[in-house]
């Protein structure tokens, strides 16, 4: 049985395959099976994927019909993945040959964490490296992600992933293929925020390693999902992880103020950017009344550094991390 198992979900990613199959196939960690998904892409991508899996032996799976979804994509190489550990390598983007051996050794030595991530670098269609890739909450000392930390998953749970998407691309994480089975794999009634949720449900039960260094390039541009969905609709699915981690762990009330100071920069920002439909509204209404979102004095003070600082900087998003066009 191989020690970890790597999915990769593609559909009309063919320009990329061969830099993320490459990347995979140079891991300086061996002990890995591969398993293809493709999801009845159009554009060539089956010649590359049938000619690696030829080429190094590994499980190829052709949907005949587009499934509409990333995360059923996730769920069906969840449920044909052997492996102790799990990478789900999205094909658009690439990795560091030491990316399975950092990654791993960091879940070995540290037997209570289910899920490890690194930094990622954000990088453009050519492979050009923009950026590394932060979180936009700005009353959060960013400095945290500069070093390597292990952690309680609750307290991130609590303190961060609640605020918004940390984890911000899957092809930067590895995690535990038990834990997955335990939490029932990855939510197919959301369309953006499966992922963040999915970080959630297996932090409230598993603690998390974090390594620095930048060993996964994240692909940006035009062909992904988030680019194409309604304002509102983000914020919806964001707020329904939001109180998905409510409703599991107690929270404390200085953090679910901060949490407030957030949704409401959000908030705002999404009125300015998108008229919300009525039922949109009524929907926000819902799921922010059962965060208890209200004006506290701290809350207050939290949204007034963060609107000055967005202002500033970049617009306040709901990081749902970037899924590929289904």
């Amino acid at each position: 049985m191989p020690k970890v198992s790597i999915l990769v979900p593609n559909y009309n990613y063919a320009r990329f395959l061969d830099q993320r199959l490459g990347s995979i196939a140079r891991q300086t960690y061996k002990d890995f099976e591969i398993i293809l998904l493709d999801d009845a892409s159009t554009d060539g991508s089956m010649q590359v994927l049938e000619r690696f899996a030829r080429e190094n032996h590994c499980q190829l799976v052709r949907n005949e019909q587009n499934s509409g979804s990333a995360f059923k994509q996730w769920n069906k190489g969840l449920k044909l993945a052997t492996g102790q550990y799990v990478w789900i390598a999205e094909a658009d983007d690439y990795a560091d040959e030491r990316f399975l051996e950092i990654l791993v050794g960091r879940l070995e030595q540290n037997p209570a964490c289910g899920v490890a991530y690194c930094n990622s670098s954000a990088v453009d269609a050519s492979g050009q490296i923009i950026e590394l890739v932060q979180p936009s909450m700005y009353d959060v000392d960013l400095t945290r992600w500069r070093r390597d930390f292990v952690v309680s998953g609750r307290e991130e749970c609590i303190r961060y992933l609640i605020r918004e998407n940390t984890i911000q691309n899957a092809s930067a994480v590895v995690f535990k293929r038990e834990l997955s089975d335990a939490v029932g794999g990855a939510d197919e009634s959301l369309k953006l925020a499966s992922d963040w949720k999915f970080w959630a449900a297996l932090l409230c039960v598993s603690d998390l390693a974090f390594v620095a260094a930048p060993l996964n390039y994240f692909r940006t541009h035009e062909s992904s999902v988030r680019g194409q969905t309604r304002t509102w609709i983000q914020i919806i699915e964001g707020l329904q992880v939001m109180k998905y981690i409510v409703d599991r762990l107690d929270v404390p009330r200085d953090a679910l103020e901060d949490l407030h100071a957030r949704l409401a920069v959000v908030l705002l920002h999404g009125y300015v950017t998108q008229r919300p439909s009525a039922a949109e509204r009524a929907r926000v209404r819902e799921l922010a009344g059962s965060l208890q979102f209200g004006f506290s004095l701290r809350a207050a003070s939290g949204f007034t550094k963060q609107a000055l600082q967005a202002i500033t900087h970049r617009a306040p998003r709901l990081s749902m991390g970037k899924m590929g066009q289904t």
